[in-house]
């Protein structure tokens, strides 16, 4: 989980794989809308709805921002259908991307562009089921924290996982206790900057720093696509290629 850990880590810092902060909204409004269509427009009913509100909290997002996607989801919302696409980018690195969309015609032709022009092919779904594990993932700042006492905390309450980054702790967890370790960190009134299920990795591809950053082009390139929430993909961190982003 390391290179987990490294990857965040980077991408906080330079902004570089998720980079604008419209992104980010975008993505959370889309999340916010599918929640609303599943469960209806009242957190309190609807889990999905406010795991998303709290990583609109989070993201800093305006609270008139959060409401009006909710007020204007039953609508815009109607269309939206969640597919992913799965395939492999230069030097093998593995690549699945999570969408919401309101017409799949037109982001995977968009995906298959990107393709084409960087290198690699889109692969059928479901191969890559053996290459990712779908884990909970908790982002929790430092704050006041207590490092020690803390992970104890997590540990007993069944957590994979806890890496402690710069200014945050990493916390992973199996899909089924997801939910249980959200409640658990509300019950010790813990600040959660943002809480998802991810893809991660079960092996890593390590490639040279030149053969990274062509991956890199790739992966910025599926995240500038306005259907796209999120781009997993198992290209190693090395401390090569940390060192060459962050001189960058």
């Amino acid at each position: 989980m390391s290179g987990h850990s490294k990857w965040s880590t980077i991408k906080r810092k330079k902004g570089a794989l998720d980079a604008k902060r419209g992104k980010i909204f975008s993505r959370i409004v889309k999340e916010i809308q599918m929640a609303v269509k599943e469960g209806g427009a009242s957190p309190d009913g609807n889990p999905r709805l406010r795991l998303a509100i709290q990583n609109a909290k989070g993201a800093n997002m305006p609270k008139d921002n959060v409401d009006r996607a909710i007020n204007k989801a039953s609508n815009e919302a109607a269309n939206l259908q969640e597919v992913t696409y799965e395939g492999y980018a230069h030097g093998g690195v593995a690549i699945f991307i999570e969408c919401l969309t309101d017409n799949p015609q037109r982001t995977v032709s968009n995906i298959r562009a990107i393709y084409n022009k960087r290198g690699g092919t889109l692969g059928t779904n479901g191969s890559l089921r053996f290459v990712f594990h779908r884990k909970g993932v908790f982002t929790v700042p430092k704050a006041n924290l207590d490092p020690e006492t803390f992970e104890l905390e997590m540990i007993d309450a069944g957590v994979e996982d806890i890496e402690l980054g710069e200014d945050t702790f990493i916390i992973t967890t199996a899909v089924e206790n997801f939910g249980k370790i959200h409640k658990k960190l509300e019950e010790m009134h813990v600040k959660v900057e943002n809480a998802e299920l991810q893809r991660i990795a079960v092996e890593t591809k390590k490639l040279d720093v030149d053969a990274a950053r062509k991956v890199l082009r790739l992966i910025e390139e599926f995240e500038e696509i306005e259907d796209v929430q999120y781009v997993y993909h198992n290209l190693e961190m090395t401390d090569e290629l940390a060192a060459a982003l962050e001189a960058e």
